[in-house]
């Protein structure tokens, strides 16, 4: 179960959106993960010899993140063991890529034992940025 303003956040909520921001805390150790996903991912198909690119829904209501020691403590404390709470709802696959990085960089993810957080990737044009304001 995803969280969003203290609420279940469900795929009717999602309309109008491309993704999220997201944070997924351990209640064991109070660890932290910050990360984004999609409410789509790109698919291909054949038409006529050639490849058709589409959309499909992606597997964000039973995601939790990439990180390889979020997905061990998973594994070993269980999914119960984790809240996944939804941050930010973002319009454009810009704005979510923009969104995530800032607040890796605003809680210095990277600088602090208590993120699982191991790297933050981002390429991210101005007119993500632009677009927001």
């Amino acid at each position: 179960m995803w969280l969003f303003e203290g609420r279940e956040f469900t795929i009717e909520d999602a309309s109008g959106y491309y993704g999220f921001v997201y944070e997924i805390e351990c209640l064991v150790n109070s660890k932290r993960y910050i990360g984004r996903k999609y409410f789509t991912r790109a698919a291909y198909k054949q038409v006529k010899g050639k490849k058709k690119k589409t959309r499909k829904v992606s597997d964000w209501e039973n995601y939790y993140g990439s990180s390889p020691s979020l997905k061990k403590d998973i594994e070993l404390l269980g999914e119960q063991n984790f809240k996944r709470t939804i941050l930010k709802l973002c319009k454009t696959r810009g704005d979510t890529n923009y969104t995530e990085a800032k607040y890796l960089f605003e809680r210095e993810a990277l600088e602090r034992d208590d993120y699982y957080n191991e790297w933050i990737s981002c390429k991210i044009g101005k007119s993500s940025v632009i677009k927001k304001t």
